[in-house]
């Protein structure tokens, strides 16, 4: 018998009666309830291990929030608790949402047996390995470690790289969504005399315009209504070390004044001050927006455009590094599984060469959850064709051959998907695209939607 404690919620009598029977013969002791309101006294009295949770409470809903928000409740209570969701409806989104949210694993109804009590055991088991940490957190994601590929873009970069790293040199890294330029900034960070201390990185797509000033210049007490404390920017937080900007080309033209006077005189002032900061920063930045055009259309500063371009680096879409594509996915296959406890050990031959002749229009990223997904739905050791839900195949020639137009269609069709499933939340629509507001709405404005 297992010695966990497992907590059972779930407006089902029939299943709580089952269970009621069914559970104790493998657990030391077992709580059912029928709602979750009960949750969090259980929760302090009993402490139980794991919780087997419904996602639906109400008849007239069958959607999985109310399991999520419950999940999510249970976790900043008791983040060593394991979580198992219990649901009628196989929806695999709703699935990976749950075990992106800290769900330990997932069971459908009508359940066996024999899975749901190995299940149960599985959380119980991982529950009691690590509740003496008393306190633990969970370990941020590790970034994408930087794969050279054997294309001659890719080499030209590398060599680049290895070049310009010891150098105090700014350097704008360009190229489509998903490329992986915040993993080659952490690269050239890593190979530089700085790597002592952190990249301090900043979103310059995820900030609002009134927050930006404050973000990045910092600002002392007082200087605005909920100035309560003196702030420290970012560029102050990265004196010494390396400043990354990723998305520059969203910075409103009057900041870019302010930026460039930081640049050029190596100095910050803090909003609401008067005192200038000496600070030594390195630059780095990066965008999908071709900046000089942007520049010819006088959207950037040509000055600011000089004072971050020293060294510029390109990065080609995936569909042109092919021979990346197994290195990454075997990369991501042993992330996930190690995150998410799936013994998924690798690809068969014909999901290597499906992954190969895909056509990756979201490139790294859209690999990356891509296979995500696959290792948390399948049951195989080795993931199959089948289990990465890909779209129509088509032969390299055809990915070099893909047209703008196809490209903007692509996107277009993707972001009205995600309008449609998020209901028009844009909050939710941007987290579900991996894109700042901002550029959310630049592209709602470009499509017309």
């Amino acid at each position: 018998m297992n010695k966990g404690r497992i907590l059972v919620v779930d407006d089902n009598r029939g299943i709580l009666t089952t269970l009621g029977i069914l559970l104790p013969k493998y657990f030391a002791d077992v709580h059912l309830i029928p709602s979750p309101n009960a949750i969090h006294s259980e929760m302090l009295d009993f402490k139980p291990h794991a919780i087997l949770l419904d996602m639906n409470f109400h008849t007239s809903t069958n959607t999985g929030n109310e399991g999520l928000f419950w999940l999510s409740e249970i976790k900043k209570l008791s983040p060593l608790t394991e979580v198992i969701l219990f649901t009628a409806y196989a929806d695999i989104s709703l699935a990976v949402e749950g075990m992106k949210r800290g769900a330990f694993d997932f069971v459908v109804k009508p359940f066996e047996n024999e899975k749901l009590i190995a299940t149960l055991e599985g959380g119980c088991n991982k529950a009691m390995k690590t509740s003496h940490k008393e306190g633990k957190k969970h370990s941020a994601p590790q970034p994408i470690q930087m794969l050279w590929g054997e294309g001659l873009n890719m080499k030209h970069i590398h060599r680049t790289v290895e070049k310009i790293a010891p150098t105090e040199a700014s350097v704008l890294i360009t190229g489509e969504n998903g490329t992986g330029k915040d993993v080659l900034a952490a690269e050239i960070h890593r190979l530089s005399d700085r790597a002592f201390k952190d990249m301090i990185c900043v979103d310059a797509g995820a900030i609002t315009e009134t927050l930006f000033e404050s973000e990045l210049f910092g600002h002392v007490k007082g200087a605005f209504t909920d100035a309560l404390t003196d702030h420290v920017g970012k560029i102050e937080q990265a004196n010494g070390s390396t400043l990354f900007l990723d998305e520059i080309g969203n910075i409103p033209l009057h900041l870019q004044a302010k930026l460039l006077r930081v640049l050029q005189n190596r100095s910050v002032t803090r909003v609401g001050d008067t005192k200038s900061i000496p600070v030594d920063i390195r630059l780095i930045c990066a965008t999908n927006q071709n900046i000089e055009e942007m520049v010819h259309k006088g959207e950037f500063r040509e000055d600011l455009f000089y004072r971050i371009n020293t060294i510029h680096l390109k990065l080609p879409s995936l569909r042109e590094r092919v021979d990346e594509i197994l290195p990454l996915t075997n990369l991501f296959i042993r992330r996930f599984a190690e995150k998410y406890h799936r013994n998924v050990k690798g690809l068969t031959e014909n999901a290597e060469q499906c992954l190969k002749e895909c056509c990756w229009h979201g490139n790294i990223r859209e690999l990356q959850n891509c296979v995500e997904k696959a290792v948390i739905m399948s049951e195989n050791e080795l993931l199959d064709v089948k289990d990465f839900n890909l779209p129509v195949s088509k032969t390299p020639s055809d990915n070099m051959a893909s047209t703008e137009e196809t490209l903007e269609m692509a996107e277009e069709r993707t972001i009205r998907a995600a309008m449609e499933r998020c209901e028009g939340n844009l909050t939710q629509v941007a987290k579900s695209l991996n894109i700042s507001r901002p550029t959310l709405y630049a592209k709602l404005k470009k499509y017309n939607i």
